[in-house]
């Protein structure tokens, strides 16, 4: 099911108050928040839902043992999950990197981290360079910003991406 420009800001605006509450309801710990990066107006198909499982299972393999609290909301707009844990910042911020990085649908998983104090702490602050575009390598945020590739080459790609990636973990 399509979604609009504007139900995608709703979300996100409803995403923001879950992320303040539960910083309030946790002080002193860290929030990690997991999304299915997802292009076009289409956000919660098949795809996302197997990157949306993959991001789960990675995060809660990554935090094992410090984990406090999760939330999943599995929404038209876009798989979302909320994790609280007790490693610090930074650490967490890292590990996130590596997952985004280093797993075969990171590229396509938004793992957030914020502080105590609800902000964000960037992949520059613990020494990681900016995400890499899925297509030529360059930033992501300059393609995505000059819409540098069609929708159709990275609906291509990422098909590729997660049809790769089922048919390894099916195959013992």
């Amino acid at each position: 099911m399509s979604v609009t420009l504007e139900q995608i800001l709703a979300s996100r605006d409803e995403r923001l108050v879950l992320e303040e509450k539960l910083i309030r309801e946790y002080p002193g710990l860290t929030l990690i928040v997991l999304t299915v990066v997802m292009p076009g107006s289409v956000k919660r198909n098949r795809n996302s839902l197997v990157v949306a499982k993959a991001g789960l299972e990675a995060v809660r393999k990554a935090f094992e043992g410090h984990l406090h609290k999760e939330i999943t909301r599995d929404l038209e707009t876009g798989f979302e999950a909320f994790f609280i844990t007790d490693t610090d910042v930074c650490k967490t911020k890292d590990t996130a990197c590596e997952i985004e990085d280093g797993h075969e649908l990171g590229r396509l998983m938004d793992i957030d981290v914020f502080t105590a104090e609800a902000i964000p702490v960037s992949r520059t602050q613990v020494g990681r360079k900016a995400r890499k575009c899925l297509l030529c390598g360059d930033d992501a945020r300059v393609c995505m910003r000059t819409r540098r590739h069609s929708y159709k080459e990275l609906e291509e790609c990422i098909n590729n991406l997660i049809l790769d990636y089922v048919r390894r973990i099916r195959t013992p």
